[in-house]
């Protein structure tokens, strides 16, 4: 208990799967956590699977408008920003999701929520933790931004885009003194409704879901507090010297591509 204890985080995407686990568990480590989303139908339930001391906003993360009021409810309630999770994110039409079908609507609304979203979210977050002392910026990327996707491509270069910016952003405010750290965690197959798209129901999940688990060298589906976990440490005094950092947390996964 206590490895965040008096700061303050925002976790964007909290209200399901890896976001929602993450602002659990900085939560029960003690931080003040603000939790965006885009939906606000389930903002009660949300508050009270987080914790009784969080607050809920609704939050599209393509809007620079919508991060300003964001950040000015975090000075005035708070007057600090500590912690930034970087979690909100979409996959887009995976049925038609590849270099010959693609369409360049749906290419610009899979980086606009998955690039862009992140974007802001580091340039409003830099504007609050130069002025307080510093901070941890976690972006959650994807496995996919370090292999080949040619069926998800909008995804897995939206993911890759944010894997490249992350070091930027940990180079630029180390190099500026700003004392803001900035890491990316890499998911391979985590079990959260993302998927519920492309697994479908029934006979047909069952049997897409052995598919890809078979194809993890641990033999095992990820879960979002595989997730929380990292995230939780590098948002910690305990990842105080790592900046810049790539995490693949993917069951052995990316060994078989790459090895």
């Amino acid at each position: 208990m206590g490895r965040v204890a008096g700061k303050v985080a925002l976790v964007t995407g909290g209200a399901s799967g890896i976001g929602k686990k993450t602002a659990i568990m900085l939560c029960n480590e003690g931080a003040q956590v603000l939790v965006s989303d885009m939906c606000d139908r389930d903002r009660e339930r949300v508050i009270s699977e987080v914790g009784a001391s969080a607050i809920f906003m609704q939050h599209d993360v393509t809007d620079a408008k919508q991060w300003s009021e964001v950040m000015a409810v975090i000075r005035d309630r708070f007057g600090r920003l500590d912690i930034l999770v970087n979690s909100a994110g979409i996959t887009g039409n995976l049925e038609a999701q590849n270099p010959e079908n693609a369409t360049l609507e749906l290419w610009r609304r899979v980086m606009q929520v998955n690039m862009e979203g992140a974007f802001l979210g580091c340039q409003y977050a830099i504007g609050i933790m130069k002025d307080t002392g510093g901070g941890a910026i976690v972006n959650v990327s994807s496995l996919t931004g370090i292999t080949p996707t040619p069926r998800a491509i909008a995804y897995g270069a939206s993911k890759a885009s944010l894997s490249h910016y992350s070091k930027s952003v940990a180079l630029y405010c180390a190099q500026a003194g700003y004392h803001i750290r900035c890491n990316c965690i890499l998911p391979g197959p985590i079990l959260t409704p993302i998927w519920d798209g492309f697994l479908g129901e029934g006979e047909e999940r069952q049997l897409r879901s052995e598919q890809i688990r078979a194809k993890i060298p641990m033999g095992v589906w990820g879960e979002p507090a595989d997730i929380a976990h990292a995230v939780v440490f590098l948002a910690s005094d305990e990842s105080k010297f790592v900046t810049g950092a790539e995490l693949v947390i993917d069951g052995g996964q990316a060994l078989m591509v790459n090895g």
